[in-house]
This record gives structure tokens, C-alpha cells and sequence, in this order.
């Protein structure tokens, strides 16, 4: 899927525009009574499904080989699962004076959600960085978020969550969790037709997500939630948005920086620290909200579109940067399986 004719400066993901065409058709043509029924038995489905295919993609080999860089896997962890989530604690007193309290659950589960894999590779390389280093914190952070992110949600944002019980835990495990331990154990004998067939596998992946931001949305608009939500209200989510991308930006590069990381570390610790998952987030948000998950992933879909954006400023300004000689003998230290 080429990218449509835009600015070089404003890259414009067509999967967004998707995403936010199947929102309009949800808001016009909103499944209900047993057609409601069928989408979300299909929604159920597609999300096992996409895990099923996550697992059956990770190369567990590969990403065993990469601890031996543990120490930039780590701080990719760290700063995805920890100094993101304490971000969001720190933005519950927005509310109520820039964002409404569901508004505020959305960019809370944000911060929860894994890293990207794709993106975080294609910028890493743009701007000349480790490209091994970041196929291994996303696979890492990806692996790790199946687990740690419903159980992070389930701390953090309680009842209010749309109902995180421990019911809404064993629904987790059968639904993301199991269905990636298959893919993981089937991996032997169907890993080369998944690898053989990615395209159109991806294909199917995405059109799996447009069923269940489908689903989410006709939910909400049936129950009219998206009454709450004012266009003053999503300016300031936006800002607030801008804040915490403009954040971690700074925490990673300076960071990695700090902690004595080469140059090539330090990019694939900044595009691998700084971003958010929408592949990954979107299908937990619909487990772990169930009714609310249209507003929950609207904060999201507005973050993946604007990460996109200011990262691949970064990464052509970053690829332009002469290389110092300290930080490529850094470089050249790093394993080459990472």
C-alpha cells in the first residue's frame, strides 16, 4: 500500500485514513441488534487470529540471541512499560481542565501498550542507527507487552477500565495470550508459509483491525458515548499528545546518551522507546474495554499518526548528522545478533 502524495516533511499513513473511514462508517452505519451480534463474534475471532499470527512470526531464536545486548533491551523496556505509564499517572490532574476522565483512560492505556516493530526499524535505518538492535527491542517489547500490558491495565486503571476484572483477565489469556502460545509452538512446522505469505497475511492483518475498530465504534455510537467528546476536548488531547511524544524524545535520545550508548544504540533506543503500537493496542483495547474501547483507542489512532510524523523528521535529520568517530567505535561494539 503506497503512501499517498504529501509533503516529505508530513508523512501521512494511508492505514490511518482507513481506520479513520471505517470510524466514519461506524458513526453512519453502525451495526446493531444481531447484525451487532455478528461483528462481534467475528471481532473475537480476527483478534485471536492476529495473535495467532504474532506468535507465529517471532522468531524465539532470534530474540534469545539478542539478550546478548541485554542492556539496551532493557532500557527500551523500561522506557516503554515504566517512565510511559508513569507519564500517564502524572496526567490524571488534566482532568477535568483539558481532558474528560474517558479521554483520559485512552491516553492511560496508551502509555501501557508495546512498542512498533515495523516503523522502528524503517526510521532506525533511515537515520543510519542499529537496525539489528531495533528488531530485537520491538520483537522484545512486543512479546513482553501480551503479558504486561493487560496486567499493567488492570493495575492502573481498576474499574474504571470498563470492567478489569478477573474475568476480563481470563478472557485476556484465552484470547491474546493463547492463541500466541499457538502460533509460538506451530511456528516449526508453519513459520515458512507465514514467512513465504507475509503480504498478503498482512493484508489480513490489517483488515482484522478494520473489523474491530469497526465493532468498537458501532458499540459506542449505540450507546452514545461519543456525546462526551467535544472538539475542544480533542484539541487538548492532542496537545497533551505532542507533550508526551516531545518527552520521550528528549528521555531516550538524551538518556541512552547519559547511560553511554553509541550513536547507532541511541537512535534504535529513541524510535524503539518513543513509540506506541497501534497493531498491538487496538485489539487489547477491545478485550480490555469491551463497550468504552472506542474513545479508549481514539487517543491511540491520534498518537500512531502523529509519531509517524515527527519521526521521520527526526530520522532524515538524524541521517544527515556526521558520525563521530567515539560513538561508531561504540557501534562497532555491539553484538551483531542484536
Amino acid at each position: 500500500m503506497k503512501r499517498l502524495h504529501w509533503p516529505g516533511w508530513m508523512p501521512v499513513d494511508p492505514y490511518i485514513l482507513l481506520l479513520l473511514g471505517t470510524v466514519g462508517l461506524a458513526a453512519l452505519f453502525p451495526a446493531r441488534g444481531s447484525a451487532a451480534d455478528v461483528a462481534s463474534g467475528a471481532s473475537t475471532a480476527a483478534i485471536a487470529f492476529l495473535f495467532f499470527l504474532y506468535g507465529a512470526r517471532l522468531s524465539t531464536r532470534e530474540a534469545l540471541d539478542g539478550l546478548k545486548h541485554w542492556r539496551l533491551h532493557v532500557t527500551v523496556l523500561v522506557c516503554t512499560f515504566v517512565i510511559f505509564p508513569l507519564l500517564g499517572l502524572a496526567a490524571r490532574g488534566l482532568v477535568p481542565v483539558l481532558l474528560t476522565d474517558p479521554l483520559y483512560q485512552g491516553l492511560l492505556f496508551l502509555t501501557l501498550v508495546p512498542s512498533t516493530i515495523q516503523s522502528s526499524i524503517a526510521f532506525t535505518s533511515i537515520a543510519r542507527g542499529n537496525v539489528p538492535a531495533a528488531i530485537c527491542a520491538g520483537s522484545f517489547s512486543s512479546l513482553v507487552g501480551i503479558v504486561v500490558t493487560p496486567l499493567l491495565a488492570a493495575a492502573v486503571l481498576g474499574g474504571s477500565g470498563g470492567g478489569l476484572s478477573a474475568d476480563s483477565l481470563v478472557e485476556i489469556v484465552l484470547q491474546l495470550l493463547v492463541p500466541f502460545v499457538a502460533g509460538q509452538v506451530l511456528r516449526r512446522w508453519i513459520g515458512g508459509f507465514v514467512t513465504r505469505h507475509k503480504k498478503v497475511l498482512g493484508l489480513v492483518d490489517r483488515g482484522s483491525i478494520l473489523l474491530v475498530v469497526y465493532t468498537a465504534f458501532s458499540e459506542g455510537m449505540n450507546r452514545g458515548i461519543w456525546h462526551q467528546v467535544s472538539a475542544v476536548r480533542l484539541g487538548g488531547l492532542l496537545v497533551v499528545e505532542a507533550v508526551l511524544l516531545a518527552v520521550m524524545l528528549a528521555l531516550t535520545w538524551y538518556g541512552a546518551k547519559a547511560l553511554r550508548f553509541g550513536r547507532g544504540d541511541r537512535v534504535a533506543i529513541q524510535f524503539a522507546g518513543s513509540k506506541k503500537s497501534l497493531a498491538s493496542g487496538l485489539p487489547m483495547a477491545s478485550v480490555l474495554f469491551g463497550a468504552h474501547a472506542s474513545l479508549a483507542v481514539l487517543p491511540l489512532m491520534l498518537f500512531h499518526q502523529m509519531q509517524l510524523m515527527v519521526c521521520a523528521v527526526i530520522a532524515k535529520r538524524r541521517a544527515r548528522d556526521p558520525l563521530d568517530p567515539t560513538d561508531a567505535q561504540a557501534d562497532d561494539r555491539t553484538p551483531a545478533t542484536a
